[in-house]
């Protein structure tokens, strides 16, 4: 009984499914059944997926593409990977941009880099991008660029690099100096610090411009003839010689210091005339034209003796100078003093071949004859002092009774007149021949 009223209901609700589907399509609904069965519900589109490396950058325009690329090369970083989802602009004519701009801008550079190289790459829904830079200097190299902003600290820097016998300084500046500029201050510095710096450097200069700004990178490299570790050693022993000797000067004023500054330096060391006609230029590598060479070795040429007489005054702050110049045509090189305001040359190298009184407290007009210097660019010479105010020539000694002997006077003590006593002179011919 149930089961034919089972059968009963499901014929019935096809009937009636039948009979409203007749509706419909006679109503002409059918379009708007179809439309309903067929909408789709829309979906979020979700952001396009990142690169599957990371990590990356994005960017997207010419102004952060290019801090990117200057901030990889300050890093000395030598490879970044960059994103752009959407660029202003077109990446590649970028990149080549870019790398033109770096390379002439920044005067770093042109001094560490060789290569500055990109790609760009479209995939789908983001543009990638890879820089890669190689390199022509190492990190440490680049760290140790010292920027400078005037020439006294230029050459403070460069002091520092010659006490330590440093065989290069790399320096970053705006200062406008050309090669003979930077050599300019090399050899100034070594003849006015012959203590810190034992042996001027053969010095190596290049210049590494920014194109279009006002920086520059100086590169200086030096050579030496010894080993940085000698070279110390010098250092080490001529500054212990110096004390010494300074520690010897005598005097009641500052005039006779210095002559007695000049005389020890005499007494401890001497004229080495080979080494001296063997020199063609100042600042030769050769030790007899060094302070360490006079007063170390104990044999010198004239520029060592200058160079040595200098550093002993330097010791006990009296103002002096070395001169480069020729004496009698030969390479050769004298100090100038400072003596209660007034200046004097000094040449201890002279003064140990003939004598100190022929060679200090000289005015130019003494030194014209001999000498030759620059004496456009030389603070003049023309002090009243001489050697002969500081040490006055000796009065002949006077043989005792025998004042009045040359006038036709009895000597004093010849009481008798007899001849042959005692009191007389002796017979000037057998001092003669003694």
């Amino acid at each position: 009984m149930a089961r034919r009223l089972f059968f009963k209901i499901a014929r019935m609700a096809v009937a009636v499914a039948a009979a409203a589907a007749t509706i419909v399509a006679s109503s002409g609904c059918a379009t708007l059944l179809e439309d309903y069965l067929l909408q789709e519900t829309p979906r979020a589109v979700s952001p396009p997926e990142r690169p599957p490396e990371e990590p990356t950058v994005e960017i997207s325009n010419y102004s952060e593409l290019k801090e990117e690329i200057v901030g990889l090369l300050m890093r000395h970083e030598g490879r970044i990977r960059l994103v752009a989802y959407t660029y202003d602009g077109d990446i590649s004519t970028d990149i080549a941009r870019a790398r033109r701009e770096i390379m002439d801008e920044d005067p770093i550079s042109s001094y560490a880099v060789s290569e500055i190289a990109g790609t760009a790459t479209r995939i789908v829904t983001y543009s990638e991008v890879e820089i890669r830079i190689t390199y022509k200097r190492t990190k440490q190299q680049v760290d140790s660029i010292v920027n400078v902003a005037t020439e006294r600290y230029l050459r403070k820097e460069l002091l520092d690099a010659f006490k330590v016998c440093a065989d290069e300084a790399v320096f970053r500046t705006s200062l406008q100096l050309t090669e003979e500029g930077i050599l300019w201050h090399v050899r100034s510095l070594y003849y006015q610090n012959p203590r810190e710096i034992v042996m001027m450097p053969v010095t190596g200069v290049r210049i590494f411009p920014g194109f279009w700004s006002d920086e520059r990178i100086y590169e200086l490299k030096f050579g030496y003839p010894e080993q940085t570790s000698i070279l110390r050693q010098y250092l080490g022993s001529l500054s212990i010689f110096v004390q010494d000797n300074a520690k010897l000067a005598s005097g009641e004023d500052d005039a006779e210091i210095l002559l007695s500054l000049a005389e020890n330096l005499i007494e401890a060391s001497s004229f080495n005339l080979n080494a001296a006609r063997s020199i063609s230029v100042h600042g030769a590598q050769n030790l007899a034209v060094t302070a360490y060479g006079a007063l170390v070795n104990g044999r010198a040429a004239g520029e060592g003796f200058a160079m040595a007489y200098k550093a002993l005054c330097d010791e006990l702050k009296f103002e002096c100078s070395v001169v480069l110049g020729r004496l009698d045509g030969m390479i050769h090189a004298w100090n100038i003093v400072s003596l209660q305001g007034d200046y004097y040359h000094v040449d201890v190298a002279m003064g140990d071949v003939n004598g100190i009184e022929t060679a200090f407290l000289k005015t130019d007009e003494d030194f014209m004859e001999r000498y030759t210097w620059d004496m456009d660019n030389t603070v003049k010479c023309n002090g009243p002092l001489t050697y002969e105010d500081i040490v006055p020539p000796e009065e002949p000694e006077e043989v005792e009774g025998f004042e009045g002997a040359l006038d036709g006077e009895e000597p004093a003590d010849s009481e008798d007149g007899d001849e042959g006593d005692e009191g007389e002179a002796p017979d000037p011919k057998e001092d003669t021949d003694e």
